[in-house]
Order: C-alpha cells, then structure tokens, then sequence
C-alpha cells in the first residue's frame, strides 16, 4: 500500500490519537488536528515521528468554515494532497432525557454535528475528486440505532450523520471514493466515557457478549481498514464495533 496523507479531527486524545497512530504505524502520514488541546495534539505528533511516522498538527474547530480551510490547507502546503479524512472530532451535547431536552439543546447538537460533517466533506472533496481516489470515515455511534436513557442528542445527531454518509457515498462512488461510518460502542478513555459514572460502564461491559468495553485501538483498526486498500469496494456501510451489543 502507497503511504496516504490522512487528516483525523479530534485526534489529541482517546479513538482520535489511537487512529492517528494506527495510521502511521501502517505508513501513512496523519495530520493530528485539536480544537483546544495543543499539548495533548503534540504528543500524539511525537509518538508518531518516535516511531518513524511523518505528522502534522494543526489547530482547528471543525465547526468553523476558515478553521476549516486552515487545516486544508495546512495539509496541503505540506505533502500537496490529502487521501483521507477521519472525522473523528465529538461536539458538546446535553446528557438529558426528552422530557427535559429543550429543542435549542437539540438543534445546536444536530447543527453542529451536520455542520462540520458538511463543511469537511466539501472542503476535501475536490482534491479527491481531481485524484480520483479518497476515504472518507466518519465516527458515529452504535446509539444512533439503540437507544439509551439520556443519550437521545446525541444519537439522533449520529443517525443524522449516518444518512448523510450514506448519501454522499452513493454521489462519490464514481469517482473512486469510499465514505463508511465507524460506529462504536461506549469506549474506554474518552470524553463521552469519562461523563458516564462507573456503575453504568460497567453495567454496559457486562451486557456486552465480549464483556467489555470497547477500547481505541479497537476502533482505531477498524478506522484503518476502511482507509486502505482492502476496504477500496466497500462503501456507505455502517461498521459496528461494539463486542456484539448491537448486531445488524
């Protein structure tokens, strides 16, 4: 497989920096963007050329048009091309049931969460589409399909999102791009995690056929599938990776 210029958002902690590293220990360079967490990012970075891996950070709200265009354009200056995007970057939500959501804490959840998503898609497309080649892997939930008590923001936002890749897949294949969603479980050590009180992970582990949560590194392959050769005629699917819990 040739070396790939991979961008992943949100990648200075938890799914983020594990695919960051899974990507460059299989050749590839990554940009490591954050939106607020430089020290983290840069340690992400070092890990990388540690290790022999090429890596770029580059600060960057993924909800904002010319942070946007920033980070692209970062990237491009660098290596001149861009191969895949990971989508990683989580915005805030309320934790709330529905009778207590007010439709301002949902339609800033759903605006955010389909406004970076859009904005990243179009900014990048064009380069794939003039390389004839592209990944696009978007991170998403497995509570887009199940729900749980106080996560509805959340998973209506990712069931969003996951229509939205379905589209784009279907207008992009022409060109020889891939767009998957990646849709784990709750994962250990990270932001959506650690606001969970201990009972209820492990109350989710031990429902959990593999009895236990999922971790990055978890996702993180999965991630890198998509983003290689062997996922190159697969495309709009819905990648579950949740130890069983949720079987399509």
């Amino acid at each position: 497989m040739d070396e790939r210029v991979c961008l992943i958002t949100g990648a200075s902690r938890g799914i983020g920096a594990a695919t960051a590293r899974e990507l460059a220990a299989r050749g590839h360079a990554v940009v490591v963007n954050h939106r607020d967490s430089a020290t983290a990012a840069e340690a992400v970075a070092h890990d990388v050329r540690a290790a022999g891996g090429d890596a770029l950070v580059v600060q960057g709200d993924v909800t904002d048009p010319a942070d946007v265009t920033r980070v692209l354009e970062a990237t491009l200056e660098r290596w001149g091309r861009l191969d895949v995007l990971v989508h990683n970057a989580m915005t805030p939500f309320p934790v709330t049931s529905f009778a207590d959501l007010g439709w301002e804490q949902l339609s800033a959840k759903l605006d955010q969460e389909m406004h970076a998503a859009h904005l990243l898609t179009k900014a990048v497309l064009p380069g794939m589409i003039d390389c004839r080649r592209g990944r696009l892997i978007y991170l998403s939930t497995g509570l887009s399909r199940r729900p749980r008590d106080g996560m509805i923001a959340l998973g209506v936002a990712k069931a969003a999102l996951d229509s939205f890749v379905r589209y784009v897949a279907a207008e992009v294949a022409p060109h020889d791009i891939t767009a998957n969603v990646v849709a784990p479980s709750t994962v250990e050590d990270t932001a959506v995690s650690d606001r969970l009180p201990e009972e209820l992970r492990s109350q989710l582990a031990d429902a959990t056929p593999m009895r236990r949560l999922a971790r990055p590194d978890d996702v993180a392959r999965t991630v890198a599938y998509f983003a290689g050769d062997d996922a190159a005629f697969t495309t709009g699917s819905w990648a579950p990776v949740n130890g069983g819990l949720i079987m399509p």
